[in-house]
């Protein structure tokens, strides 16, 4: 078992949201033919459609990482999509806000703190592990589902956490 961390936007960042949604209501095409689409507009950029919701929601809760006893801190770089580097990552959580899966807020600064030093010899799921812990699973995991290193940070290879 294990605790989920993710950053959220800082209040400001939320009113700015809640301005630009409130236009994009005002805004809207009401039309049957709209209606139907379920008031989602077609993304110029791909075959998707978006309301002004999804705008309003989109990356308000980014998953950062995830601890468990046992094994060091496991970052989340989804695919380099919001953060590419250590400096990046921490520029990023310093931005907005940190909340546990359970809803509590963490500082920043803190969060960063208990994660670099969360179990500093603990585990990585590489194939060192496997082939001391799980050598009956070592045929079924290959690199590209190892976690790796990086400035001193496990990046899980995986975007998906529970």
């Amino acid at each position: 078992m294990g605790t989920n961390y993710y950053r959220i936007p800082t209040e400001a960042e939320m009113e700015k949201r809640k301005a630009a949604l409130i236009a994009d209501v005002l805004a809207l095409d009401v039309s049957p033919d709209s209606i139907g689409r379920d008031l989602a507009e077609a993304d110029e950029d791909s075959f998707e459609r978006w309301s002004p919701w999804d705008r309003f929601l989109a990356g308000t809760k980014i998953h950062l990482g995830k601890r468990s006893g046992g094994w060091r801190f496991c970052w989340n770089f989804h695919k380099n999509r919001y953060y590419s580097s250590r400096e990046e990552l921490f520029a990023f959580i310093r931005s907005g806000r940190v909340i546990d899966e359970y809803g509590a807020e963490l500082d920043p600064e803190e969060f960063i703190q208990m994660a670099l030093e969360w179990c500093p010899t603990g585990h990585i799921f590489n194939q060192a592990y496997l082939i001391e812990h799980r050598p009956d699973l070592s045929a079924l995991y290959g690199p590209e589902r190892f976690d790796s290193e990086m400035d001193g940070l496990v990046v899980c290879s995986s975007t998906e956490f529970s």
